[in-house]
Order: C-alpha cells, then structure tokens, then sequence
C-alpha cells in the first residue's frame, strides 16, 4: 500500500482532513496504527454517528488483503459475499470431479460430484437404495478428478466404497452359501 492510499484510509477511518492524516502518518513513520494513537492521544479524532469507537475494526478494513485471519470485515454483506464465493468454489470442485460407476471393470456412468449431491437432496429415497442395491449387483463406486488425488480422498473415502463393495459381495456369496445349504438339507431330508 502506498503512501496515498494510507493517508486516504486514514483520512476516512479517523475521520480527518487530509492534512491530519498525512501529518499523523509522517510522525509515525507512515504506520496507520500508530498514526491512529498519536491521533486519539492528540485528540483530533472526530466522532463520528458512531456509538462507540474500536480499532479493532478499523483495522479490518484498511488492509483486508494482508489480514486475512481478521474476523470481523463488514457485516452481515461481507459474510453473504464471503459464503456465495465459498459455495461457488464447491460448486466448482464438485463440476470438476466425478462420481464414476464401474462393474466387470467397464465404466458404466461418470456424473459430475455436484450432480450426485442435487440429485441425492432431491431423490435420496431413489438414489441411495439404487446405490445399495448396486453394491449387490457388482457394481463399484468411485470419485475420479483432480481434486480427487489426494490421500485423504485415495487412502479413505474410496478404499471406504471399496470396503462397501467387498461386504455386499461377501453377504451376497454368504446369502447363497446360506440358500445352498438349506437347499442341500431339504434334498438330504
């Protein structure tokens, strides 16, 4: 930030003229901070429609750019602005990654992740049963992209539908051993 823009903050944050703010700004060696004490303490800080009066939030807003751990930036505005770029960031990851259905080896459907999320919120009582009954047909799951290719993703999430897929085949073939048995025992009978 250069010199003019601090004067420029200043100037509106302490609500002075700019002469103030520049002369504020030269004694403490062009430091808003410190400019804003030797301001308080000099008493030229003008009030403002103001209730009460905090640096904190000053500070927030003279570089938001450089301070991105402060917390309160503006609002109930800046929280909706923050939350629209946050869902529209998910909403990116999820269009470039895929949930990918395969059985035999053969890719049988690839759905963009958002997809799947809109998709099981509306049909949830349709998509997940499908999703379980896949699980017995042989059907594997999976999430593919470049978001995907982490280890978290690799290590748990889809070794987790694999773990799935190997417990439906395992209570599928144990269902058949079953039915084989009590078949045997009736032809033994």
């Amino acid at each position: 930030m250069d010199n003019f823009e601090k004067v420029e903050k200043l100037r509106q944050h302490a609500n002075v003229s700019y002469e103030e703010a520049k002369e504020a700004l030269e004694r403490s060696d062009w430091d808003i901070l410190d400019a804003m004490i030797y301001l308080e303490k000099t008493g030229k800080v003008k009030e403002d429609d103001k209730a009460d009066y905090s640096t904190k939030n000053e500070r927030c807003d003279w570089d938001l750019k450089e301070d991105k751990n402060c917390k309160d930036k503006g609002g109930i505005a800046d929280l909706l602005k923050r939350f629209g770029k946050w869902c529209i960031k998910i909403i990116d990851k999820g269009n470039r990654n895929n949930f990918c259905i395969e059985r035999d080896n053969k890719e049988i459907l690839k759905v963009p992740v958002t997809v799947l999320v809109i998709a099981t919120f509306f049909a949830f009582w349709v998509i997940v049963p499908l999703l379980i009954i896949g699980l017995f047909c042989r059907m594997k799951y999976y999430f593919q992209g470049p978001d995907m290719q982490t280890e978290t993703v690799e290590l748990v999430i889809n070794k987790a539908m694999d773990n799935a897929s190997s417990t439906a085949e395992n209570i599928k073939n144990e269902f058949n051993q079953a039915v084989a048995n009590e078949e045997e025992h009736r032809e033994h009978k």
